[in-house]
């Protein structure tokens, strides 16, 4: 069976103004945990955070050309943490 790679996008809990962050992984539930521990990235260090958005790919190639768009695409991740604001 081929393994997925997913491309998320997360949102810092309990702050005003939300920071959002993209990231990769096979395992999205475990890089969440990773990331809330401290163990994740610098920028996620610290902080708590909710996945609002995920895709999947067949490829690590496929993923990483989408991480790189919504890296830079702000205005979809504004949206992205809109949509799932209360």
């Amino acid at each position: 069976m081929a393994s997925w790679t997913f491309v998320y996008v997360l949102r810092e809990t309990g702050s005003g103004s939300p920071r959002t962050y993209v990231g990769w992984s096979t395992d999205v539930e475990a890089r969440l945990a990773a990331h809330n521990s401290g163990k994740g990235a610098k920028f996620t260090r610290g902080r708590q955070w909710e996945v609002v958005y995920m895709e999947r790919f067949r490829t690590f190639g496929q993923a990483m050309s989408r991480e790189w768009y919504l890296k830079r695409d702000r205005k979809l991740r504004k949206q992205l943490v809109a949509s799932v604001s209360l």
